[in-house]
């Protein structure tokens, strides 16, 4: 079982930069895809970005192209969220996962961390 553990979060004015870490332990992430998701209270966990095993392959949900970039260094086990540009609809609590595919769909992630909180102030 892999144990993840993200850090970055923090409180980010409008147009701001933050970058969101996720550190893996127990088991090697570097055959396996990871992903970003995130959650406001009372709505549903929401796909945000994915990358395959090699970091050659990624995939955002919409609202984020442009602005955030994943990416893996699987000699440290390690992806992260770079994110630019920042809004207040992008106030949330960001976990990441891993799956096996580039999924949006949260079912298909089998270990999660325990999230970081971005706020960004409107």
């Amino acid at each position: 079982q892999v144990q993840l553990l993200e850090s970055g979060g923090g409180l980010v004015q409008a147009g701001g930069s933050l970058r969101l870490s996720c550190a893996a332990s127990g088991r090697s992430i570097s055959s396996y895809t990871m992903g970003w998701f995130r959650q406001v209270p009372g709505k549903e966990r929401e796909f945000v970005a994915a990358i395959n095993w090699s970091g050659g392959s990624s995939r955002y949900t919409d609202s984020v192209k442009g602005r955030f970039t994943i990416f893996r260094d699987n000699a440290k086990n390690t992806v992260a969220l770079q994110m630019n540009s920042l809004k207040p609809e992008d106030t949330a609590v960001y976990y990441c996962a891993v799956g096996r595919t580039t999924s949006s769909i949260a079912g298909m992630y089998e270990s999660w961390g325990q999230g970081t909180q971005v706020t960004v102030p409107s």
